[in-house]
């Protein structure tokens, strides 16, 4: 018998009857399951006996518990960037590899970034819907040519976020925790400290890994900071905001209004307070779903367990707990 490599949750479906599943079924035995565990205990079950799990959505929770029962897994891929739904320590105690795949969806995120910011600032849904109602609405927009926008995070995402926007005519500054000047040339960027980017940003846009460190990143003082008229788009990971401090700028017009495609509960659950707000604009969590994004990062996630399962070694890129189990 031949490796075992299962993958838990292919739902949505992505990954079957893909280039990328045909891949991994010339590396070992595969089993696909199309459906999300509901429990830990059912994620356990459907992974016990393999070598090698594919992770594809951020509800697979591999924490301690689930990966003290899985003594036969070697290496766990994850399709993506986002690691925070893995116990690293852990991971790194038992021997334990992980990999996932940087950058393969960089720019179909950014382009999502800046078309529902875009969205926002010129309150399309709401105009749509009004149009659609045999309305003829006048409203003031907000144009986007000579604002400033601020990047909280400057890594594949941000770097293209910061080339469209200046194309958009807009001035671009960033904050992160290793500037330079060559990364400042590279994005024609100024960096500036968190405190000067959100007082001078338009527009505040959030582009960082979830770790233990940046959870809640973004607190209360931080909108209030904030330019009324200001803003505020993440495509990163809601809980790198302050739970509830989001929910209290918009609602107490803080900031003008937020662009997100991230929540603390996903799905967002039916009459959630975010749903009921007239200045947010709301998407599923599908930022990086195009075609072309989606299939770069599946052949990358399927590379690394290739790679992995030969010796030859994971590009270092690709390497985020390097075991030896």
């Amino acid at each position: 018998m031949g490796h075992r490599i299962v993958v838990p949750d292919d739902f949505p479906k992505v990954l079957t009857g893909t280039e990328a599943e045909h891949k991994l079924k010339t590396l070992g035995e595969v089993r696909i399951y199309l459906d999300k565990a509901q429990s830990p205990e059912e994620l356990i079950q459907r992974i016990r006996e393999a070598e090698v799990v594919l992770n594809i959505r951020a509800y697979s929770v591999f924490n301690r518990s689930v990966l003290e029962a899985c003594p036969k897994l070697r290496l766990i891929s994850i399709w993506g960037t986002g690691v925070d739904n893995v116990d690293l320590q852990a991971c790194k105690e038992m021997g334990l590899s992980v990999t996932n795949t940087p950058g393969a969806n960089a720019l179909s995120v950014a382009e999502h970034t800046l078309a529902i910011l875009l969205s926002l600032a010129r309150q399309i849904p709401t105009l749509d819907r009004e149009v659609r109602a045999g309305k003829w609405p006048r409203v003031e927009m907000v144009q986007l040519s000579g604002k400033v926008l601020g990047l909280l995070g400057l890594g594949a995402i941000g770097k293209h976020m910061a080339r469209m926007a200046r194309g958009l005519g807009m001035e671009v500054i960033a904050w992160t925790r290793s500037p330079s000047p060559e990364r400042a040339r590279e994005s024609a960027v100024r960096f500036v400290s968190k405190e000067e980017l959100l007082e001078k940003s338009d527009v505040v846009s959030l582009h960082l890994l979830l770790t233990d460190e940046t959870r809640g990143f973004f607190r209360k003082e931080d909108f209030e900071r904030m330019k009324p008229t200001a803003l505020f788009v993440n495509t990163a990971r809601a809980a790198l905001i302050e739970p509830g401090a989001l929910l209290e700028a918009l609602r107490s017009k803080r900031i003008a209004g937020a662009a997100l495609d991230v929540y603390d509960q996903e799905p967002l659950p039916p009459g959630d307070p975010l749903t009921t707000l007239p200045n947010v604009v709301l998407t599923p969590h599908n930022a990086g779903m195009t075609p072309e994004a989606m299939l770069t990062g599946l052949m990358m996630a399927a590379e690394n367990i290739e790679n992995f399962l030969s010796g030859k070694g994971v590009n270092p890129k690709y390497r985020v707990v390097e075991g030896k189990r």
